[in-house]
Parts: C-alpha cells; structure tokens; sequence
C-alpha cells in the first residue's frame, strides 16, 4: 500500500527531484551553534568556500567577501566562511569571539561555518574533497574554491583577493 502511495504522489506531484552534486553533500556545524547545515541546501548557487581567519594579515580581505557577497547575492551567489587554526593558529579558539569579531569589524552576513582543519587528513570532510577535486590544499587562510551551479571547483590562492578582475571575471562567467 505504501508503495501505491509513493507511486501516486510521483505522479501527482510538480516536485522534480534532483540530485545534490556530492562536493556539496556535507554536513558541517554552523559557526558558534550546535546546529548542523548540509551544504547541499547551497546547491544551484556559485558558491565561493573561503578559509578564514580573523588575526591574519589579509583579514582585510572580509570586507570584499561581503561586498561581493552582497552584490551578487540576488543573483544565487553565496560566500561560504570556515574559519581555521591551520596557519599559526591565527584564528581565536573561541567561536562566539570568531562571530562577534566578523560581525563588529567587517559587518559579516554571509554564513560561517565550525572552526575547522581545512588541510591534511585532519581537514574537514567539505575541504577535502575540495583538495580532492582541485589536487590544491589551503596554502595559507583566504584560499578560495569558486564552485558552479554544476558542483564543479576552481582553486583561488590567498593572494588572489576577491575584488581582483581575475576572480571577478570567473564569478561573472558562472552567473
């Protein structure tokens, strides 16, 4: 009987089911909360994965993550921040001092995500496959992946900053 049921609700239903491409099907732990988000709910969107941290030198690099962010959030673009202790240790160990700093210093509304590995085999399960699929790790903090509607990634170095033309271009190619 249940069966008949499925069978008629596919029928019936509007719904198209698609599928979740796997570099997003993840669940990681939002920023200072024990809540847990799977990144599959960012699927159809160009995202931007940032590896961030607030006592680095390109900290100032915040401030154009959420210019960008704000400017092309109507068109499904999201930047995606998972702030990491990898790179001598220059992000708090405190995740509420993490969320009040980019909040109070930089106006940070894109979603931040659990302080993390984001390199080696200790590196979140999100960041290695994003290794994976480019065969590049997080050189330093504010690496960035450029991630299409399709679930394909381009690898960005720190020194590629996000008002820069080259990564710009990219973001505009995929809107």
């Amino acid at each position: 009987m249940k069966i008949l049921k499925l069978f008629f609700l596919l029928l019936v239903s509007p719904i198209i089911f698609t599928e979740c491409p796997d570099v997003l099907n993840h669940d990681v732990r939002i920023l200072d909360s024990k809540d847990q988000r799977n990144l599959c709910e960012y699927e159809g969107k160009v995202i931007l994965a940032v590896n961030v941290a607030s006592r680095c030198g390109f900290v100032y690099q915040y401030e154009e993550l959420q210019n960008l962010f704000k400017k092309y959030e109507s068109k499904d673009f999201v930047v995606l921040g998972f702030p990491s202790r990898d790179f001598l240790y220059q992000e708090y160990s405190d995740e509420s001092k993490i969320k009040e700093f980019c909040s109070t210093e930089y106006g940070v509304t894109f979603p931040m995500f659990a302080t993390s590995p984001v390199k080696g085999l200790e590196a979140n399960s999100f960041y290695k496959n994003l290794s994976k699929l480019t065969g590049e790790s997080p050189g330093w903090n504010f690496h960035k992946y450029l991630i299409d509607r399709e679930g394909n990634v381009v690898s960005f170095s720190t020194k590629i900053e996000p008002n820069s033309k080259t990564l710009i271009d990219e973001i505009n190619k995929l809107l």
